[in-house]
Protein backbone atom coordinates (compact mmCIF):
# COMPACT_ATOMS: atom_id res chain seq x y z
CA UNK A 1 0.00 0.00 0.00
CA UNK A 2 2.60 2.14 0.22
CA UNK A 3 3.87 1.91 -3.33
CA UNK A 4 0.77 2.92 -3.81
CA UNK A 5 0.39 5.95 -1.49
CA UNK A 6 3.89 7.16 -0.18
CA UNK A 7 2.18 10.88 0.24
CA UNK A 8 0.15 11.62 3.12
CA UNK A 9 -3.86 11.52 2.56
CA UNK A 10 -5.78 14.55 4.19
CA UNK A 11 -7.08 12.39 7.12
CA UNK A 12 -3.11 11.42 7.87
CA UNK A 13 -2.41 15.01 9.07
CA UNK A 14 -1.71 13.81 12.54
CA UNK A 15 -0.84 10.17 12.71
CA UNK A 16 0.05 8.14 9.45
CA UNK A 17 -1.44 4.51 9.00
CA UNK A 18 2.35 3.49 8.99
CA UNK A 19 2.39 5.06 13.01
CA UNK A 20 -0.56 2.45 13.85
CA UNK A 21 -0.08 0.24 17.09
CA UNK A 22 -0.25 -3.31 15.11
CA UNK A 23 0.13 -5.19 18.62
CA UNK A 24 1.26 -8.13 16.06
CA UNK A 25 3.20 -9.77 19.41
CA UNK A 26 0.04 -10.23 21.09
CA UNK A 27 -2.03 -11.89 18.49
CA UNK A 28 -3.17 -15.75 19.40
CA UNK A 29 -3.34 -18.04 16.39
CA UNK A 30 -6.81 -17.84 15.59
CA UNK A 31 -6.47 -13.74 15.20
CA UNK A 32 -3.78 -14.53 12.78
CA UNK A 33 -5.86 -17.48 10.96
CA UNK A 34 -8.12 -14.72 10.14
CA UNK A 35 -5.52 -12.08 8.98
CA UNK A 36 -4.59 -14.99 6.64
CA UNK A 37 -7.91 -15.86 5.54
CA UNK A 38 -8.69 -11.47 4.64
CA UNK A 39 -5.12 -11.60 2.80
CA UNK A 40 -6.08 -14.78 0.91
CA UNK A 41 -9.57 -12.93 -0.09
CA UNK A 42 -7.84 -9.89 -1.38
CA UNK A 43 -5.46 -11.48 -3.41
CA UNK A 44 -8.44 -13.42 -5.09
CA UNK A 45 -10.55 -10.56 -5.76
CA UNK A 46 -8.29 -7.68 -6.63
CA UNK A 47 -4.83 -9.29 -7.41
CA UNK A 48 -5.17 -8.23 -11.05
CA UNK A 49 -5.67 -4.94 -10.36
CA UNK A 50 -3.00 -4.03 -8.00
CA UNK A 51 0.27 -4.82 -7.09
CA UNK A 52 0.98 -5.64 -3.22
CA UNK A 53 3.23 -5.72 -0.44
CA UNK A 54 5.14 -9.07 0.43
CA UNK A 55 2.89 -11.32 3.15
CA UNK A 56 4.82 -9.75 6.19
CA UNK A 57 4.14 -6.52 5.47
CA UNK A 58 -0.08 -7.39 5.00
CA UNK A 59 -0.09 -9.06 8.42
CA UNK A 60 1.07 -5.98 10.24
CA UNK A 61 -1.28 -4.40 7.92
CA UNK A 62 -4.34 -5.86 8.90
CA UNK A 63 -3.29 -5.74 12.37
CA UNK A 64 -3.11 -2.50 12.14
CA UNK A 65 -6.28 -1.88 10.83
CA UNK A 66 -8.36 -3.85 13.42
CA UNK A 67 -7.14 -2.19 15.76
CA UNK A 68 -7.19 0.79 14.11
CA UNK A 69 -10.46 0.38 11.88
CA UNK A 70 -13.96 1.69 12.05
CA UNK A 71 -16.92 0.15 11.18
CA UNK A 72 -19.16 1.89 8.65
CA UNK A 73 -22.79 1.59 9.81
CA UNK A 74 -26.05 2.39 7.94
CA UNK A 75 -28.63 4.44 10.05
CA UNK A 76 -30.51 1.00 11.57
CA UNK A 77 -26.73 0.35 12.12
CA UNK A 78 -26.47 -2.68 9.29
CA UNK A 79 -22.79 -3.80 8.45
CA UNK A 80 -21.95 -1.66 5.36
CA UNK A 81 -17.87 -2.14 5.79
CA UNK A 82 -14.74 -0.91 7.48
CA UNK A 83 -13.01 2.29 7.11
CA UNK A 84 -9.73 3.69 8.61
CA UNK A 85 -9.57 7.45 9.56
CA UNK A 86 -6.03 7.60 10.99
CA UNK A 87 -6.51 11.38 13.04
CA UNK A 88 -10.16 9.94 13.91
CA UNK A 89 -8.35 6.82 15.94
CA UNK A 90 -6.16 9.21 18.22
CA UNK A 91 -9.10 9.08 20.46
CA UNK A 92 -8.93 7.30 23.62
CA UNK A 93 -12.09 5.46 24.59
CA UNK A 94 -14.13 5.60 27.80
CA UNK A 95 -17.20 3.90 28.85
CA UNK A 96 -18.73 7.12 29.11
CA UNK A 97 -18.01 9.17 26.25
CA UNK A 98 -18.06 12.75 25.45
CA UNK A 99 -18.32 12.23 21.44
CA UNK A 100 -19.89 10.12 18.96
CA UNK A 101 -18.01 8.86 15.56
CA UNK A 102 -20.65 9.12 12.73
CA UNK A 103 -20.48 8.74 9.01
CA UNK A 104 -21.72 10.94 6.00
CA UNK A 105 -20.49 9.48 2.67
CA UNK A 106 -16.68 8.71 2.94
CA UNK A 107 -15.98 11.38 5.66
CA UNK A 108 -16.34 10.21 9.32
CA UNK A 109 -17.11 13.23 11.60
CA UNK A 110 -16.91 13.75 15.34
CA UNK A 111 -19.59 14.84 17.30
CA UNK A 112 -19.78 16.12 20.92
CA UNK A 113 -23.05 14.52 22.99
CA UNK A 114 -21.89 15.96 26.76
CA UNK A 115 -20.58 19.50 26.93
CA UNK A 116 -17.12 19.74 26.92
CA UNK A 117 -14.64 22.22 28.62
CA UNK A 118 -11.65 24.11 26.91
CA UNK A 119 -8.40 21.49 27.68
CA UNK A 120 -11.16 18.75 28.52
CA UNK A 121 -10.07 15.36 26.55
CA UNK A 122 -11.79 14.22 24.02
CA UNK A 123 -13.16 10.10 24.56
CA UNK A 124 -15.08 7.93 22.14
CA UNK A 125 -16.16 4.26 22.66
CA UNK A 126 -14.53 1.83 20.90
CA UNK A 127 -17.84 -0.82 21.81
CA UNK A 128 -20.77 -1.68 22.28
CA UNK A 129 -21.83 -0.16 25.93
CA UNK A 130 -24.85 -2.34 26.14
CA UNK A 131 -22.68 -4.47 28.72
CA UNK A 132 -21.25 -4.52 32.30
CA UNK A 133 -18.05 -3.56 33.14
CA UNK A 134 -16.47 -6.91 33.36
CA UNK A 135 -18.09 -8.06 29.68
CA UNK A 136 -16.28 -4.48 28.19
CA UNK A 137 -13.25 -4.73 29.47
CA UNK A 138 -13.03 -8.35 28.12
CA UNK A 139 -14.05 -7.19 24.67
CA UNK A 140 -11.27 -4.41 25.13
CA UNK A 141 -8.74 -6.98 26.21
CA UNK A 142 -9.30 -9.07 23.06
CA UNK A 143 -10.05 -6.47 20.30
CA UNK A 144 -7.16 -3.55 21.72
CA UNK A 145 -5.04 -4.90 24.66
CA UNK A 146 -5.94 -2.77 27.56
CA UNK A 147 -8.42 -2.82 30.36
CA UNK A 148 -10.28 0.64 30.37
CA UNK A 149 -10.23 2.53 34.10
CA UNK A 150 -12.52 5.25 33.19
CA UNK A 151 -15.13 6.39 35.36
CA UNK A 152 -17.38 3.95 34.37
CA UNK A 153 -15.50 1.26 34.88
CA UNK A 154 -14.27 1.95 38.65
CA UNK A 155 -17.68 2.62 39.99
CA UNK A 156 -19.59 -0.01 38.22
CA UNK A 157 -22.87 1.87 38.92
CA UNK A 158 -24.80 0.69 36.47
CA UNK A 159 -24.15 -3.08 36.67
CA UNK A 160 -26.59 -4.01 38.93
CA UNK A 161 -29.62 -2.36 36.71
CA UNK A 162 -27.54 -4.09 33.67
CA UNK A 163 -27.68 -7.82 35.29
CA UNK A 164 -31.01 -7.50 37.30
CA UNK A 165 -32.25 -10.45 38.63
CA UNK A 166 -36.04 -11.56 38.70
CA UNK A 167 -37.37 -10.62 42.73
CA UNK A 168 -38.90 -14.14 43.56
CA UNK A 169 -40.23 -15.38 46.81
CA UNK A 170 -37.55 -17.47 47.04
CA UNK A 171 -35.02 -15.73 45.21
CA UNK A 172 -32.08 -17.53 43.23
CA UNK A 173 -28.28 -17.99 45.18
CA UNK A 174 -25.22 -16.61 44.61
CA UNK A 175 -23.63 -19.63 42.59
CA UNK A 176 -27.53 -19.90 40.61
CA UNK A 177 -27.12 -16.13 39.39
CA UNK A 178 -23.00 -16.86 38.68
CA UNK A 179 -24.26 -20.33 36.66
CA UNK A 180 -27.00 -18.45 34.31
CA UNK A 181 -24.34 -15.55 33.62
CA UNK A 182 -21.63 -18.16 32.66
CA UNK A 183 -24.48 -19.50 30.53
CA UNK A 184 -25.58 -16.43 29.01
CA UNK A 185 -22.28 -15.71 27.88
CA UNK A 186 -21.64 -19.02 26.30
CA UNK A 187 -25.47 -18.78 24.43
CA UNK A 188 -24.03 -15.47 23.11
CA UNK A 189 -20.87 -17.19 21.35
CA UNK A 190 -22.89 -19.98 20.53
CA UNK A 191 -25.45 -17.82 18.77
CA UNK A 192 -22.41 -15.79 17.23
CA UNK A 193 -20.97 -18.69 15.27
CA UNK A 194 -24.48 -20.87 14.54
CA UNK A 195 -25.43 -17.76 12.43
CA UNK A 196 -22.90 -19.41 9.92
CA UNK A 197 -24.22 -22.26 9.09
CA UNK A 198 -28.03 -22.46 11.28
CA UNK A 199 -31.45 -21.95 9.40
CA UNK A 200 -33.57 -18.76 10.61
CA UNK A 201 -35.71 -21.07 12.24
CA UNK A 202 -33.02 -22.98 14.16
CA UNK A 203 -31.64 -19.64 15.02
CA UNK A 204 -34.52 -18.81 16.57
CA UNK A 205 -35.08 -21.49 18.39
CA UNK A 206 -31.85 -21.22 20.34
CA UNK A 207 -33.17 -17.17 20.98
CA UNK A 208 -36.11 -18.61 22.53
CA UNK A 209 -34.86 -21.62 24.28
CA UNK A 210 -32.24 -19.26 25.76
CA UNK A 211 -34.22 -16.96 26.32
CA UNK A 212 -36.84 -19.19 28.21
CA UNK A 213 -33.96 -20.51 30.44
CA UNK A 214 -32.63 -17.02 31.63
CA UNK A 215 -35.73 -15.62 32.38
CA UNK A 216 -35.71 -18.08 35.21
CA UNK A 217 -33.12 -16.05 36.71
CA UNK A 218 -32.63 -12.73 34.99
CA UNK A 219 -35.57 -9.62 34.20
CA UNK A 220 -36.66 -8.84 30.34
CA UNK A 221 -34.48 -5.81 31.00
CA UNK A 222 -31.20 -7.49 31.80
CA UNK A 223 -28.56 -6.91 29.04
CA UNK A 224 -28.21 -11.11 28.12
CA UNK A 225 -31.61 -11.25 27.94
CA UNK A 226 -31.59 -7.68 25.47
CA UNK A 227 -28.80 -9.61 23.51
CA UNK A 228 -30.68 -12.60 22.51
CA UNK A 229 -34.36 -10.39 22.10
CA UNK A 230 -32.26 -8.58 19.42
CA UNK A 231 -30.77 -11.22 17.79
CA UNK A 232 -34.44 -13.11 17.74
CA UNK A 233 -35.74 -9.46 16.70
CA UNK A 234 -33.14 -9.94 13.81
CA UNK A 235 -33.89 -12.94 12.71
CA UNK A 236 -37.73 -12.31 12.56
CA UNK A 237 -36.91 -9.45 10.47
CA UNK A 238 -35.06 -11.58 7.94
CA UNK A 239 -38.48 -13.94 7.64
CA UNK A 240 -39.88 -10.98 7.13
CA UNK A 241 -42.06 -11.58 10.71
CA UNK A 242 -43.09 -8.20 11.20
CA UNK A 243 -45.24 -9.10 14.25
CA UNK A 244 -42.53 -10.83 15.49
CA UNK A 245 -40.13 -8.70 15.05
CA UNK A 246 -42.35 -5.59 16.83
CA UNK A 247 -42.90 -8.03 20.00
CA UNK A 248 -39.24 -8.23 20.89
CA UNK A 249 -38.48 -4.31 19.71
CA UNK A 250 -40.90 -3.04 22.00
CA UNK A 251 -39.64 -5.28 25.08
CA UNK A 252 -36.04 -4.09 23.96
CA UNK A 253 -36.59 -0.29 23.63
CA UNK A 254 -37.41 0.91 27.25
CA UNK A 255 -34.05 -0.91 29.00
CA UNK A 256 -31.99 0.40 26.18
CA UNK A 257 -33.14 3.58 26.67
CA UNK A 258 -31.69 3.28 29.77
CA UNK A 259 -28.45 1.02 29.68
CA UNK A 260 -27.06 2.75 26.94
CA UNK A 261 -26.06 6.46 27.45
CA UNK A 262 -27.57 9.42 25.76
CA UNK A 263 -27.92 9.59 22.22
CA UNK A 264 -26.58 6.66 21.71
CA UNK A 265 -27.18 5.02 18.20
CA UNK A 266 -27.79 1.67 19.02
CA UNK A 267 -31.30 3.28 20.95
CA UNK A 268 -31.70 5.79 17.90
CA UNK A 269 -32.04 2.94 15.04
CA UNK A 270 -34.31 0.47 17.61
CA UNK A 271 -36.69 3.67 17.40
CA UNK A 272 -36.29 3.57 13.61
CA UNK A 273 -36.62 -0.20 13.64
CA UNK A 274 -39.65 0.20 15.22
CA UNK A 275 -41.12 2.95 13.51
CA UNK A 276 -40.65 1.69 10.25
CA UNK A 277 -42.66 -1.50 11.95
CA UNK A 278 -45.20 0.16 12.72
CA UNK A 279 -45.88 2.01 9.78
CA UNK A 280 -45.33 -1.85 7.55
CA UNK A 281 -48.16 -2.23 10.19
CA UNK A 282 -50.26 0.14 9.28
CA UNK A 283 -50.24 1.28 12.80
CA UNK A 284 -49.22 5.46 11.86
CA UNK A 285 -49.60 6.97 15.24
CA UNK A 286 -46.87 4.37 17.10
CA UNK A 287 -45.10 5.08 13.57
CA UNK A 288 -44.93 8.52 13.76
CA UNK A 289 -43.94 8.50 17.75
CA UNK A 290 -41.53 6.05 17.06
CA UNK A 291 -39.77 7.93 13.90
CA UNK A 292 -39.89 11.12 15.87
CA UNK A 293 -37.67 9.45 18.62
CA UNK A 294 -35.25 8.26 16.59
CA UNK A 295 -34.89 11.70 14.59
CA UNK A 296 -34.35 13.64 18.04
CA UNK A 297 -31.17 11.21 18.79
CA UNK A 298 -29.96 11.42 15.05
CA UNK A 299 -29.92 15.21 14.65
CA UNK A 300 -27.82 14.95 18.02
CA UNK A 301 -26.08 12.26 16.68
CA UNK A 302 -25.52 12.59 12.95
CA UNK A 303 -25.87 16.77 12.38
CA UNK A 304 -29.79 17.62 10.84
CA UNK A 305 -28.18 18.23 7.95
CA UNK A 306 -27.25 14.39 7.54
CA UNK A 307 -28.96 12.53 4.60
CA UNK A 308 -30.23 9.52 7.31
CA UNK A 309 -32.56 12.55 8.75
CA UNK A 310 -33.77 13.47 5.47
CA UNK A 311 -34.89 10.46 4.44
CA UNK A 312 -36.54 9.54 7.48
CA UNK A 313 -38.53 12.98 7.84
CA UNK A 314 -39.45 12.39 3.89
CA UNK A 315 -40.88 8.04 5.22
CA UNK A 316 -42.87 10.78 7.49
CA UNK A 317 -44.26 12.68 4.55
CA UNK A 318 -44.61 9.69 2.73
CA UNK A 319 -46.74 7.99 4.83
Amino acid sequence: MKKIHPERTQSEKLLAVKEFESHLDKLDNEKRELIQNDIAALHHFYSKHMEYPDNAALVVLFAQVNCNGFTIEDEELSHLGSAIFPDVALMNHSCCPNVIVTYKGTLAEVRAVKEIEPGEEVFTSYIDLLYPTEDRNDRLRDSYFFTCDCRECTMKEKDKEKLKIRKLNDPPSAEAVRDMIKYARNVIEEFRRAKHYKSPSELLEICELSLDKMGAVFEDSNVYMLHMMYQAMGVCLYVQDWEGALRYGQKIIRPYSKHYPSYSLNVASMWLKLGRLYMALENRPAGDKALKKAIAIMEVAHGKDHPYISEIKKELEDH
